[in-house]
């Protein structure tokens, strides 16, 4: 069974556990989700995904025990795999966990949020039908929203979800992800750095690709 760590700051926390529980199943496997709120729990992890929020926030809220920090080192010595999403993807540019400058907010406020089809060239593979996973209520009440129809297996187009976006300045990591000619969507060895909400819909390429890094990683 493959472990997945997911920081447990901000952003679409059950949203992703969701999307990774339905990936897996898509694929014929089994995770088990692990939510990492101190340093001690990237123990025997075997991925990692950064959810989004805002920045300046959740590194505020983690100083005092230094977790993002330890995050940090942690994916430097282990190389495992990661996937980022909208402020998960700021923090990992600037702490050169992905190899590109980026800038906050740069798609404009909350109101301005869109959304809009992507091309995504990460190569994708055959799955099975199965029901999307559901993680009912948590003990907070909080309930995982709704999610985007999904597209159909055989098209590269993904329906992106920008909220408060922000936007890669210039990038030298590998692009797999287009809005028009705009760069949305980097790799970086085997770091996935998206400045949109995947989780917010029902296609779950970006986590099979999470999944699949983790198995091909010693």
């Amino acid at each position: 069974m493959l472990r997945v760590g997911i920081l447990m700051i901000q952003g679409g926390r059950s949203e992703h556990m969701e999307a990774m529980m339905t990936a897996a199943d898509q694929l014929g496997l089994e995770v088990e989700m692990r939510p990492i709120r101190k340093s001690t729990d990237l123990e025997a992890i075997d991925g990692i995904i950064f959810p989004g929020g805002e920045s300046t926030s959740m590194k505020i809220a983690t100083q005092n025990e230094g977790l993002l920090e330890e995050v940090f080192s942690f994916i430097r010595q282990t190389k495992i795999p990661v996937l980022s999403t909208c402020a998960g993807t700021i923090l990992l540019c600037q702490n050169n966990l992905l190899n590109a400058t980026i800038s906050r907010n740069a798609f404009g406020r909350q109101i301005d949020s869109f959304s809009s089809p992507l091309k995504v060239l990460l190569p994708d593979e055959s799955i099975k039908s199965v029901k999307s996973q559901s993680l009912g209520r948590d003990h907070f009440g909080h309930q995982p929203l709704p999610m985007w129809p999904e597209a159909p297996p055989e098209s590269n187009e993904f329906l992106g979800i920008f909220i408060r976006a922000p936007r890669f300045d210039d990038c030298k990591a590998e692009a797999v992800v287009y809005l028009n000619d705009e760069i949305v969507g980097i790799r970086d060895e085997n770091r996935l750095g998206l400045t949109f909400h995947p989780e917010l819909t029902q296609d779950r390429r970006f986590h099979r690709w999470l999944i699949r890094e983790m198995e091909a990683t010693p």
